[in-house]
């Protein structure tokens, strides 16, 4: 009998998502893996009888009930569900149009969204399952000009994750936000970054950055996808996963100098805050 979990996940054509099915697959798990083609997936992944592609569109809430669906009608159920999916999308907030922003949270969040709703009948059936949401260090850090809508997305799925993690705790279904830094995938090449069609030439801090993840950062990532995978096989089969997983040297070292920051400014304001109270 096979008692290796079953994983669902999505935007897994490339980047962390490929990594992550195909050392899944290498270890004997059985795989659900989504993209907006199912050639993509096939191109990239040998087939076997442990690999479903599904062809879906994460906007469409019938697509992805539909995945689910197939999922657990092929392999008779689901362990862990990785919301994956994603792109980057550049401009300063005075440059993204609506279009832009909306677009980019239709798939970053509300495709997310749809994902966990559709999972979660059956995991509140089973009273089991684990629900990972691949957020960023720029959902944590927001520091980085001319990202502020990506960033915005991935500090909304650190934010519903939390919550959602209140919310299923009692169900038996555990979450884990995953905050990666820069991993050498091609997150960075232009398939999976956009940018605002409208730019404003004054804003030298976001051109300068935009330069930086064209031509700089490429290539020069400190993060190997091949050891993301086995550390987010390692979450999942954690008896007490953590909420929070900063994902690599330089997203835990972000992190832990925003911590530092907050503690300051926490410290330098707190008589300030404490005396906005009715006893005060």
């Amino acid at each position: 009998m096979n008692t290796k979990k079953v994983w669902f996940v999505t935007g897994a054509s490339k980047g962390l998502g490929l990594s992550l099915v195909q050392r899944l697959l290498a270890e004997g798990y059985q795989v659900a893996a989504t993209s907006r083609t199912v050639e993509s997936l096939q191109k990239e992944v040998d087939q076997s009888a442990n690999f479903l592609p599904l062809e879906v569109n994460l906007t469409d809430e019938t697509s992805v009930s539909h995945a689910i669906a197939k999922t657990i009608e092929t392999f008779g159920g689901i362990d862990v569900v990785v919301n994956n999916a994603g792109y980057g999308q550049l401009g300063t907030l005075e440059e993204s149009s609506d279009k832009e922003a909306r677009e980019n949270f239709d798939i970053n969040v509300f495709g997310l969204l749809n994902v966990i709703r559709s999972a979660m009948p059956h995991f509140r059936k089973k009273k089991s399952g684990h629900i990972i949401n691949i957020s960023s260090i720029a959902g944590f850090l927001g520091a980085f000009p001319g990202w502020g809508i990506y960033n915005a997305t991935k500090f909304a799925v650190a934010g519903l994750s939390e919550a959602f993690s209140a919310e299923a705790k009692s169900l038996g279904v555990k979450a884990t936000i995953v905050y990666p830094g820069y991993f050498k995938t091609n997150f960075l090449l232009k398939s999976s970054l956009r940018f605002a069609q409208h730019q404003v030439a004054d804003y030298k801090e976001a051109r300068e950055l935009d330069r930086m993840h064209l031509e700089d950062i490429p290539g020069n990532q400190p993060g190997d996808p091949q050891k993301a995978a086995l550390a987010l096989i390692q979450v999942a089969e954690s008896e007490n996963p953590p909420l929070h997983f900063f994902m690599g040297s330089d997203s835990y070292g972000m992190a832990k100098q925003k911590l530092e920051i907050l503690q300051k400014e926490l410290e330098a304001t707190e008589a300030m805050s404490l005396s906005t109270d009715f006893s005060s």
